[in-house]
This record gives structure tokens, C-alpha cells and sequence, in this order.
């Protein structure tokens, strides 16, 4: 058996690659690992680390898309959805339900895949993420703008810095820690000793998101507007342009969402934030003035109103090494697992890893 692990050619920033230990971790009788030459150079992980694993080999990036199993964190580009041999399995980030396109692309391919983003535990309970990092490193971002545009973090009225919640879930509940803590530990030690006046956090859920008279007089006390929304009509955004306005000038939204706009979608797909841009790991910080504000932004969507943003589409990939050593744990059971038992025999009466993998299969997205 084959298992092909293709590096991402996407953004520069995006350095994310597994590392040497989880090949460890998965390594079995009659398994080959087909690394695309220059693997780990991302992460100054030399080809000898990856080679004391077991049987290694360098190849191109072709031969790596023709393993058997081909494991790569981000979803593939279109063009290289021509390179999977049919029959084999892919294992990524997929993201079935905004993606139609994979969709057809993989069914029409006849590759089995799984998306991680789907692999969930008997209680529904996602077994592959990283949300601790969305929400720490997305509000360390927003903090660190933040300081550019009210030096020292002191407000004029000497109150403790105010952040806004959009959302109670797991990823909003992350943030409201973190935004205590001014979105790194050594920054809150750091600011506590110096006598600042602290840093509280507001959540706020679909109950108040539709009050505007609430939701203005909230927006107007917020440095910080963090959206962690899990929006049941994606069509409606829960912030409308015009009420951007009612932010201070010193404001910085943080983009812990980072949902697309699919204005071609029917209903079309918006924004929780409306006219706010999508940023990546090369760039995550947006000033109002910024040239490429409206790089990811539809014409048909109004961003007259602008505050300072940060948002990335993948925020754990800002700690590249901590995020893989993260997945790498996660994902190393469930691979053991496929590579055991095989893409054709995941069954729902499978073990706890057999049924996970199933949920995350693209055959079981189809058939519900």
C-alpha cells in the first residue's frame, strides 16, 4: 500500500506540512510513504528525519496525487483533482456542503474520499479540528492590530478593553477566554503588571443578534467584534454593512469564521459580517484603506463601512509546527484504522475509529 503525502502549493505562508512523527505513528507491514520532493523543507524538517521513519521514498508531485491513500491537510486545487488514480482514497479537508464542485469532481473521479472536517464520534462530536487555535490565534491577530491603532490598549475613558462575541458555540466560548487575556498569556502578564485596566468579553447569541436598538448601542463600547457565528441562514448577514459605522474608529473586527461569499449559490452565501474581506495566511490584516480590501469581496455586496480586520482562512495554520503536532494526534488512530480495515469495509457496526471514518466518507454524504 501506497500512502502519498503531497505538499500544498498555495499561499507562501501556508507551511503546513505532517510531520516525521506521524508517519511514525501510522507506519505498518507493506506500506510505502510517497513524500513530493522537498517535503518538510516548509518547516526546515530535513529528508533525513523523514527517512529513519521506514520506507520512504521522494517523489514528484504527480506520483504522490497516484498513491493509493493520499493524506494532505488543505482540500486540493481543481487542476489537481485530474491526478487521483480511480479507486483511491483521499483524505483531507473537503468541506462537502459548501463545496459542491469536490462533490462532483470526486464522485466523477471515482476516489473515495473522507473529508476530516466530518469525522465525528458517536455524539456528533467533530474528532479532527483545531478550535483553540482559530480563537487564540485569530484574537492574538486582532490584539496585535489592535495596538496599532490605540497604542498601549488605553482607552480614553480608562475602561477595561470591551470584546464582542457573535456566537455561543464552542469556537465563541474559546474566544470569550481569550479575549481576556488580550489573545496571548505573556501579553495579559505582561499588561497586568504594567497596571492596565483589563480586558472583558461579551457573548452574544441569535436571541439579541436581531434587536438592532441592542445591537448598536453594543457595537458602540467594542474594540474588538469577533464573529463565531454558526448561522442557520447563511444567506442574512448578522452584522449589515451600515452598522459597522457604529464601531469606535479604533475597532478591529476579527474573522473567526471565515466563510466564503457564494453569491452565485441560490440563496446566495454572504458573510456573518457583511462587506468585510477574507484573508489568508500571507494576509490577515486589513486596515480600511487597504487596497486589497475588496480583492474576495462580490461587487454586489456593500463594504462602504469599514473598520480594521483580520481574518485567515486557516488561523491554527499561523503556528504551522504547534497545528501539525494537533492534527497529527488526532488524525493518527483513525489512519491506523484505514489502513487496517480499508475504505470499502468502514462500517457503522465497524469499532468507535471505523464508524468515525465513515460519517467523514464521501459515500455516506451522499447517501443521506
Amino acid at each position: 500500500m501506497t500512502i502519498g503525502f503531497p505538499r500544498m502549493h498555495k499561499e507562501p505562508g501556508e507551511r503546513r506540512v505532517f510531520l516525521p512523527g506521524f508517519l511514525e505513528a501510522i507506519a505498518a507491514n507493506d506500506v510505502v510513504f510517497l513524500l513530493e520532493d522537498e517535503y518538510g523543507e516548509e518547516l526546515e524538517i530535513g529528508a533525513s528525519e523523514y527517512l529513519r521513519v521506514g520506507p520512504v521514498r521522494f517523489v514528484s508531485h504527480r506520483e504522490a496525487y497516484a498513491a493509493d491513500l493520499v493524506i494532505v491537510l488543505r482540500a486540493p486545487e481543481r487542476h489537481e483533482f485530474g491526478l487521483f488514480r480511480r479507486g483511491s482514497v483521499l483524505l483531507s479537508m473537503l468541506h462537502f456542503p459548501t463545496r459542491p464542485w469536490r462533490v462532483d469532481h470526486l464522485s466523477a473521479a471515482g476516489v473515495d474520499a473522507i473529508a476530516m472536517d466530518r469525522i465525528t464520534d458517536d455524539e456528533g462530536r467533530r474528532l479532527v479540528e483545531n478550535l483553540d487555535a482559530v480563537a487564540w490565534n485569530g484574537l492574538e491577530a486582532a490584539f496585535d492590530l489592535l495596538e496599532e491603532l490605540l497604542p498601549g490598549y488605553r482607552r480614553g475613558d480608562g475602561e477595561p478593553l470591551f470584546t464582542t462575541v457573535l456566537g455561543t458555540g464552542r469556537v465563541g466560548r474559546i474566544a470569550l477566554d481569550a479575549a481576556t487575556k488580550f489573545g496571548r498569556l505573556s501579553r495579559n502578564e505582561r499588561l497586568m503588571m504594567a497596571g492596565h485596566p483589563g480586558a472583558v468579553a461579551l457573548a452574544v447569541g441569535r436571541n439579541t443578534t436581531g434587536n438592532t436598538v441592542a445591537m448598536k448601542r453594543i457595537l458602540r463600547r467594542s474594540d474588538i467584534l469577533a464573529d463565531a457565528t454558526q448561522r442557520r441562514n447563511p444567506s442574512v448577514p448578522v452584522i449589515p454593512n451600515d452598522w459597522i459605522d457604529d464601531l469606535p474608529e479604533h475597532a478591529v473586527i476579527a474573522d473567526l469564521n471565515v466563510d466564503p461569499y457564494l453569491p452565485e449559490d441560490d440563496p446566495p452565501v454572504v458573510r456573518a459580517i457583511e462587506g468585510i474581506p477574507r484573508g489568508d495566511l500571507d494576509h490577515f490584516g486589513f486596515r480600511p484603506d487597504d487596497p486589497d480590501w475588496n480583492g474576495t469581496i462580490p461587487p454586489s455586496v456593500s463594504s462602504r463601512c469599514r473598520r480594521a480586520v483580520v481574518s485567515c482562512y486557516s488561523w491554527p495554520g499561523i503556528h504551522p509546527r504547534e497545528c501539525m503536532e494537533h492534527y497529527g494526534r488526532q488524525l493518527a488512530p483513525l489512519v491506523r484504522t484505514l489502513i487496517a480495515v480499508g475504505y470499502d469495509r468502514l462500517s457503522a457496526e465497524g469499532d468507535y475509529y471505523s464508524r468515525a471514518l465513515l460519517r467523514g466518507s464521501l459515500r455516506f454524504f451522499c447517501e443521506r
